[in-house]
């Protein structure tokens, strides 16, 4: 008889760390849902480009001959290969849901899901790349009116702790 409570306690545990770990892969897959419907498995692929773009750069600062492409592709697809053995969604993916699952508890990450798959939800991302490189560019020639000031005053700061000579 005395073997009972701590067979029920060790059942109680048992049950209990199984509904944890439930609630832990449900929170993961949750997290990956949400992942796949904002895009997040595409975030590489400005790098793709990007690196692409700077081997055909210096492809043509090379001058080599248009029948040297099969060259610049060859190189372009060993890129490819590096890039996906290092930012390739299967080797972002577990570091993505684990840091979304931290941030977002679980009902929070179903809110998530519910809006990203309504209406507005798939407006926002549709939208959102747009609107940050607009938001960016904005930014940017905003930022241009105030650079010779900022400039103008760094050289003033410089001068100013510039030692004098006696």
């Amino acid at each position: 008889m005395s073997r009972l409570p701590a067979f029920c306690a060790a059942l109680l545990l048992t049950c209990a760390s199984a509904q944890v770990f439930a609630d832990a892969k449900s929170h993961a897959e949750d997290a990956e849902r949400f992942l796949l419907l904002a895009r997040a498995d595409k975030l590489a692929v400005p790098v793709y480009a990007q690196v692409q773009q700077m081997f055909a750069q210096r492809f043509a600062e090379s001058n080599a001959p248009q029948s040297e492409k099969a060259v610049l592709e060859t190189y372009q697809a060993q890129a490819n290969t590096a890039l996906e053995q290092a930012v390739g969604w299967d080797k972002l993916k577990p570091d993505m849901v684990k840091l979304y699952t931290r941030t977002f508890n679980e009902q929070e990450m179903q809110d998530l899901i519910r809006f990203y798959e309504s209406p507005l939800g798939k407006k926002v991302l549709e939208q959102m790349p747009t609107l940050t490189a607009q938001s960016a560019q904005l930014t940017q020639s905003k930022l241009e009116a105030a650079v010779p000031k900022v400039n103008q005053l760094l050289a003033e700061m410089t001068t100013k702790l510039t030692p004098k000579k006696p």
